[in-house]
């Protein structure tokens, strides 16, 4: 069976018992705790904190995945990769444990020729949480199976939590038995042996006092139990299917079939090579789908952990003997299987392999580089009679040049050196270690909604009217001072509000919220912000500026005022941000996609994942498109659909944002050339935008660009500075506006020859005391030195002097130059030696180590030349002093 039927199958099973399949989210969610969505319940997290409320009381979902922590495990165990798709289904207050039990046990053991997966039942093992006697019963009762084949497991393996304060609760898994080849009987921990490819967790408790996700107290019962389950399609399809791992299925194996045609090795003849054809099919596939979810290779976090994976299947495939570039080669085969169900990567796949191709290249310039570090590093420890590479150096190779330490290993190898890898792996446990604090100080960061649920449960949603007008007669519902409720708010007072109607935008897909006024009889609120901490509540951050607000006396009647000129300017700087997408994507092609915008009025700022920087025409040309739209007056107008009809109709659904699968917001400014989903508010005609002035065009990081522009007024504001700042240079410089370049580029070259012209004359000056220096030479115990102060001098001065000074001196004796320049408040310090004076033992180092104490400083270099530099001005004299002494001892 393969995977595709298998998910067909699974999701089937599950309508058909009455829940409503929800579409994956993308792997990025907003959620402080997680780079990528790493289990099928994260994007119903919300309802299960009890943050909003579910449209459904059943659901179904195969939600795409990544975890990377075992990511060094990938390949060596049957177990762990990072991409997975996982297969859920899911109770929200309605059936729990006995029905949950009912539905996995049906679909796992029907017969194939009935709809289900035909799992032998006298292979399967049910495992339960050790104190949840209840599970047991019931999987007695529903499976018929005799006690010893329902393992008893504790908290580490059989009772769920998020590892914060929440719902938390016993789970039951079900292990398929894979024979005595792959452990002990009754061996529960081998979990090759007995795999868990299924788990149903029964949420049923309310957790405190998290300690860690296996020492916490149980303070009650959740008001509402809930069912959620995992199932590991990989799992199932490697069962299913007759192979040995999840790297061998129908969707991945093709990879390694390829990568062994590419570099002539078989897999199965080597375990070593096995593990590298392993890492490259999945790295290749995980890949591939986190770039398909807009993720950029970089150097933090998310952008992090993509190009690890990039590089470590490179790595892998040159480990395979193949240096050639592997992507091109690979990552097709990856798409046209995953392809099969998520079509996105097929219309998508130009903006996909061009940042995965890049990112390969710029290894393969990483592996040069790192390859001559290694070389110097690797000559310096054969210099020194040594026969090992520090553990630091590893690191920093690995650490600071991305230089991966299995390609070091090797390399060392072939050079007749070891590598100290212990001290290499310490490092990397202390790097993890850094990560993982880091981590854990970021838990816990659900904001607690409590207070605004409350509000919603007992006043109902918001009824949200900005759309439709400016101002509305409103009741106030609530203040909070603090994040807590309260009655009233003092003049100066800043708290919130919820009122029972809205005409203020809150700030969501990159629109700033709404600025206006609340009054009331007798005060006034200035709104500051505007935000929805649950769905459907909107609350209002305001300052009391006038009056005194009480909620009895705010509850009669306030008027909320949007400020008008506010509005417009958003609408136009919302609008002009769709209508410079479209203009993008005309002028650079369809992959130039949104990966984040900004915009409040006037002023709009617009991320997109680009690999190199525009040229000043492809900026003019965006620029130019975006005002022809504007020129042409195109409508502009929005409808409401499902989100698999506005994927139909070519809406464009932004990276990272979660849309609801049954009704979004598609507006389209002149029809199909700008479609996408959003809850802004617009312009009703392009002309209404004003102007599109692009300011500047940039990288904010590895693989992602931004373009910023001004709107309206504040665009012809921008104009109108720059016309004043050409007015006043052409008067200036007595030119016209057309010849002002030519003019200026004139005036550039002339400075710059002026400015070489004294340059000579300084340095013709400063050089021209040297062979007085030379000639004033003191002689110190049969040296010659020159210890000489230059006011006004830099490092590069300083450093031209004393080698003049130094060619000046008598060939045949000793002769030591010290030179310190004083200038901006520092101290820079040469010291230049011929080789009759390191033939005496003299040092340059030495004697650059010698004036460092004196002005505040440190430095070295070899023995005929070092330099070095201080922050101490006042003991110049004395440093020289220090000059004369050192070579008088030495």
């Amino acid at each position: 069976m393969d995977t595709a039927e298998i998910r067909r199958r699974f999701v089937t099973h599950f309508e058909q018992a009455g829940h409503t399949a929800v579409p994956s989210a993308s792997l990025l969610l907003d959620d402080p705790n997680l780079l990528f969505v790493n289990a099928g319940m994260v994007p119903f997290k919300p309802y299960f904190l009890g943050q909003e409320t579910p449209p459904y009381v059943r659901a179904t979902s195969v939600q795409k995945c990544v975890r990377t922590p075992d990511i060094e495990d990938v390949g060596k165990t049957t177990r762990h990769g990072t991409f997975f798709e996982m297969c859920g289904n899911f109770s929200f207050g309605d059936y729990f444990k006995e029905r949950a039990i009912e539905l996995a046990w049906e679909l796992v053991t029907k017969p194939v020729a009935d709809g289900g997966w035909g799992f032998a039942e006298d292979k399967l093992y049910p495992s339960v949480y050790v104190d949840d006697a209840e599970a047991v019963a019931l999987w007695r009762k529903i499976t018929g199976l005799p006690d010893d084949r329902i393992a008893r497991l504790g908290k580490s393996e059989n009772y769920w939590s998020m590892g914060v304060p929440g719902p938390g609760g016993p789970c039951s898994e079900i292990l398929i038995d894979r024979g005595p080849a792959y452990g002990a009987d009754g061996d529960f921990s081998a979990e090759d042996r007995y795999l868990e490819f299924w788990n149903l967790v029964f949420m049923q408790d309310e957790l405190s006092a998290v300690r860690s996700k296996e020492d916490f107290d149980i303070a009650g019962s959740l008001p509402k139990r809930n069912i959620d389950t995992g199932m590991g399609l990989e799992r199932v399809a490697f069962m299913t299917q007759g192979v040995e791992n999840m790297y061998e299925i129908d969707v991945m194996f093709p990879v390694i079939e390829h990568a062994m045609a590419l570099t002539g090795r078989k897999y199965g003849a080597d375990p070593v090579d096995d593990v590298r054809f392993r890492v490259v099919a999945d790295h290749v596939r995980s890949s591939m789908m986190l770039i398909g979810d807009g993720v950029t290779p970089g150097n933090e976090a998310r952008g992090y952990v993509l190009r690890r994976l990039l590089r470590r299947a490179v790595r892998s495939m040159r480990l395979l003997g193949y240096e050639d570039p592997a992507l091109p080669e690979l990552m097709p085969i990856s798409r046209d299987k995953m392809g099969e169900t998520y079509t996105d990567l097929h219309s998508d796949w130009e903006r996909i392999s061009r940042v995965a191709f890049a990112e390969e290249e710029a290894f393969r310039k990483t592996l040069q580089a790192g390859t001559t570090i290694f070389d110097v590093a690797a000559a310096k420890v054969k210099a020194a009679g040594g026969a090992q590479l520090a553990g630091d150096q590893a690191f920093a190779l690995h650490d600071t040049y991305g230089f991966p330490i299995d390609l070091t290993l090797e390399m060392a190898a072939e050079a007749d050196l070891s590598v100290d890898e212990a001290g290499f792996r310490a490092l990397m446990a202390e790097q993890r270690d850094r990560a993982k604090a880091d981590a854990r100080a970021k838990k816990g960061q659900h904001a607690d909604t409590s207070v605004y649920r409350a509000i919603l449960d007992e006043h109902g949603p918001t009824e949200w009217l900005a759309y439709e007008t400016l101002e509305t007669e409103s009741r106030a519902l609530a203040v909070l001072a603090g994040g807590a409720p309260s009655t009233r708010l003092e003049q100066g007072d800043v708290g919130e509000i919820v009122l029972d109607r809205t005409p203020f935008y809150a700030e969501s897909g990159g629109q700033v919220a709404d600025a206006g006024i609340i009054e009331f009889d007798g005060g006034r609120l200035e709104v500051l912000d505007v935000q929805r901490p649950v769905r459907g509540l909107v609350v209002h951050q305001v300052r009391v500026v006038e009056g005194e607000l009480s909620l009895d006396a705010a509850s009669a009647s306030l008027h909320a005022q949007v400020d008008p000129e506010w509005r417009i300017g958003a609408r136009q700087a919302h609008s002009g941000t769709h209508v410079v997408h479209a203009a993008l994507r005309e002028v650079l092609g369809p992959s130039a996609l949104q990966s984040g915008s900004y915009n409040r009025p006037g002023y709009l700022r617009l991320d997109f994942g680009w690999t190199t920087g525009l040229s000043p025409e492809q900026v003019r040309d965006i620029e130019e498109v975006s005002n022809r739209a504007l020129r042409a007056d195109l409508p502009v107008g929005w409808q409401y659909m499902s989100l698999e009809e506005a994927k139909e109709w070519g809406a464009v659904a932004l990276f990272g944002e979660t849309y609801d699968s049954s009704k979004v917001r598609v507006v389209e400014i002149g029809g199909p050339w700008s479609r996408e989903l959003c809850g802004g508010t617009h312009v009703d005609h392009a002309s209404q935008i004003g102007t599109i002035v692009v300011t500047g065009e940039a990288s904010v990081g590895s693989g992602n660009r931004r373009i910023e522009a001004f709107t309206g007024v504040e665009g012809f504001g921008y104009l109108a500075r720059e016309r004043d700042v050409v007015g006043q240079l052409t008067t200036l410089l007595k030119t016209q506006p057309d010849d002002l370049v030519t003019r200026v580029g004139d005036l550039v070259e002339r400075l710059k020859a002026a400015e070489k012209e004294i340059e000579k004359a300084r340095l013709a000056t400063l050089l021209s005391g040297g062979a007085a220096l030379a000639a004033a030479a003191q002689d110190v115990g049969g040296v010659q030195v020159v210890a000489h102060r230059v006011d006004g001098a830099g490092g590069g001065d300083v450093r031209t002097l004393a080698l003049d000074v130094r060619g000046r001196m008598p060939g045949g004796v000793p002769a030591v130059v010290v030179v310190l320049g004083v200038a901006d408040g520092k101290v820079a310090v040469v010291a230049a030696l011929n080789d009759a004076a390191q033939q005496r033992g003299l040092e340059a180092g030495a004697l650059v180590r010698a004036v460092a104490p004196f002005i505040d400083g440190k430095g070295g270099g070899k023995a005929d030349v070092a330099q070095g530099g201080g922050i101490d001005t006042g003991r110049v004299d004395e440093a020289l002093a220090a000059v004369l002494a050192t070579v008088a001892a030495g």
